[in-house]
């Protein structure tokens, strides 16, 4: 009866094992399907090759013996390059852009009509045009990555500084602070851990987008070693690539949430 009681209660807390059960129950349950499915021939292997030939197939990238070479090595090297470049432009005008549209509500009203509509339309739509303006170079790639988190990370920011109380920005005018003042001292600081979250899922968003960017004219990338095991119609070389890029975007989003942790325990420990 209590379990039935705490399976709908949002605030119940799970223990460590019994969490980590259920993740690798999951991922069980999805690799068997998997593994019937292309085991008893239902779907070619042309379309879904069998996570056995996955693996293998993820071993050749991880080291050619012939040409001695690691072509996953150096894909994702170039990737995570890419993400990095972009994620820093990101945060150095993202984050100043989001907190001055939320502390104030004319500069809001000025940029929110130029921004808002791009958050809700597809970035991808905006490749061609970039191809168009900046070329095929490494420049374009980064711009896109740069353009398709940066609207996301923008509005998140404002939204995130006006999330904060106005009884703080009261608070601090009281004692003497002026405006600005209040915002960088007393709305700021308590708004952290919501742009902290904001940063994470820009990056997240960059690693979808990862893709699309080396699809056009990359020499190296995983969305270029992707692209070329489609062309040859090397299916399981498509999958490792795909759980390559999921792994390393799992990995980036638990290190940041870990540093979340740390930087501002007095949130989420809530």
């Amino acid at each position: 009866m209590s379990d039935s009681k705490s399976f709908w209660n949002p605030y119940a807390q799970l223990e460590p094992s019994q969490r980590r059960w259920l993740g690798v129950g999951a991922v069980l349950a999805v690799l068997i399907v998997w593994s019937v499915l292309a085991g008893s021939g239902l779907v070619g292997a042309n379309k879904l090759p069998a996570p056995w030939q996955v693996a293998k197939a993820l071993t050749y990238l991880i080291w050619d013996g012939e040409r001695q070479t690691s072509l996953l090595l150096t894909a994702t090297l170039w990737s995570v390059g890419r993400v990095l470049a972009a994620g820093g432009l990101v945060l150095m005008i993202g984050i100043p852009v989001g907190v001055l549209m939320g502390a104030s509500p004319r500069v809001n009203a000025l940029l929110s009509p130029l921004i808002d509509p791009f958050r809700s339309a597809p970035v991808v739509a905006l490749l061609p045009i970039m191809v168009m303006w900046f070329g095929i170079g490494e420049w374009m790639k980064i711009l896109f990555l740069f353009v398709g988190a940066v609207v996301y990370l923008i509005p998140m920011v404002r939204d995130a500084v006006r999330a904060v109380p106005q009884a703080y920005w009261i608070s601090a005018r009281d004692l003497g602070a002026t405006p600005w003042e209040a915002v960088r001292h007393s709305v700021l600081p308590l708004s952290m851990p919501r742009i902290a979250d904001a940063v994470i899922v820009s990056v997240s968003v960059m690693w979808t987008y990862i893709t699309v960017a080396e699809y056009v004219n990359a020499q190296e990338g995983l969305g270029q070693l992707i692209q070329n095991a489609r062309r040859f119609s090397a299916m399981d070389q498509v999958f490792a690539g795909i759980i390559v890029i999921i792994a390393l975007a799992l990995a980036t989003y638990q290190g940041m949430q870990f540093a979340k942790r740390r930087l501002y325990p007095w949130e989420t420990q809530l």
